[in-house]
């Protein structure tokens, strides 16, 4: 087995570099060979046609950017119409990530996508839940508890859920996740966040506030997919800020067994090109037979670990 390869639950990854849901378009097969990364995960669509928010939608921010870009979506027909068959090329997993605004939507749209050539679901739970006056699914343990239990029923694919920042209970956030019949965690969404431009004194996004991406969140990433591999026995899937071979190497010590690149890919396009090839050329210098190796070696202090995850 190679050195780069990892499972995800049921899913056999030739190497644990994929992309985040919603920086990965099919543009990008012109810069580089998209068959080399480990899964494939495509922006989240949603049943309906959307058009998103007001623009402006995207804001460069000091270690990272801000975007709210209201998940604009061509609706299920066009997914499994003109989406899917451009995937099918590929001999590599291909994961579909959704959303909706309750629960039976959320489930309905489990299902639609249940079809040959989808290799698993990531469910984005940060979405606003209608049924719980517009507050995140993923930001409360009870409303995470029920969607994901939802979804577990509507499909019989692996089911990754991606978790939110914005709450302030991680850990039972993730419990829950795992209890109701979550495969896989993504760890995590974008940080809730604003700009303001002070010439103008308007916020910088249309929307007023917006997610909060790039290495300014990645030592919130990377504390919640430690919390979330400590406190689960399900895989975690690591997101947030990752640009260098170190990042990578970093979330897999602190328990990840694979990673998802966002915002560096819109910096530079073969980001996760060089990210493998780094990560390889890193296992090599250092004596590590297998990415497998380095997953929750992290050195901890002489602290007991219900202190570290409060």
């Amino acid at each position: 087995m190679s050195a780069l390869a990892t499972r995800v639950g049921q899913l056999q990854l030739a190497n644990p570099i994929m992309p985040a849901s919603g920086t990965f378009t099919e543009d990008l097969a012109d810069v580089f060979d998209l068959g080399i990364l480990g899964a494939h995960v495509l922006k989240t669509f949603t049943p309906e046609i959307r058009t998103g928010n007001p623009t402006p939608r995207v804001c460069d921010l000091t270690g990272g950017m801000m975007n709210a870009i209201g998940i604009p979506s061509k609706g299920l027909e066009h997914f499994l119409t003109q989406t899917l068959p451009f995937w099918a090329r590929y001999d590599v997993p291909l994961v579909v990530s959704i959303s909706a605004h309750s629960y039976d939507a959320f489930a309905r749209l489990a299902a639609a996508v249940t079809v040959p050539g989808v290799a698993a679901i990531e469910a984005n739970i940060s979405c606003p839940n209608i049924e719980a006056d517009g507050r995140a699914f993923a930001v409360r343990a009870d409303t995470t508890g029920q969607v994901v239990a939802q979804l577990r029923g509507a499909t019989d694919l692996p089911l990754w859920v991606k978790l939110s920042p914005n709450t302030g209970e991680p850990v039972d956030v993730a419990q829950a996740a795992e209890a109701a019949g979550a495969d896989a965690l993504v760890v995590a969404n974008t940080l809730l966040g604003m700009a303001i431009d002070v010439e103008t004194r308007q916020p910088r996004l249309g929307n007023v506030m917006g997610g909060i991406s790039g290495p300014a969140i990645k030592p919130v990433a990377l504390r919640m997919t430690y919390q979330a591999a400590s406190a689960t026995r399900i895989p975690v899937i690591g997101c947030g800020g990752i640009s260098t071979v170190a990042d990578v190497v970093e979330f897999l010590i602190a328990g990840a067994t694979a990673v998802q690149v966002g915002t560096a890919t819109f910096q530079s396009p073969t980001t996760m090109r060089r990210l493998l090839s780094g990560l390889e050329d890193w296992l090599a210098a250092h004596d590590v037979a297998s990415v497998r190796d380095l997953r929750g070696t992290v050195a901890l202090p002489d602290t007991p670990v219900a202190a570290m995850l409060t």
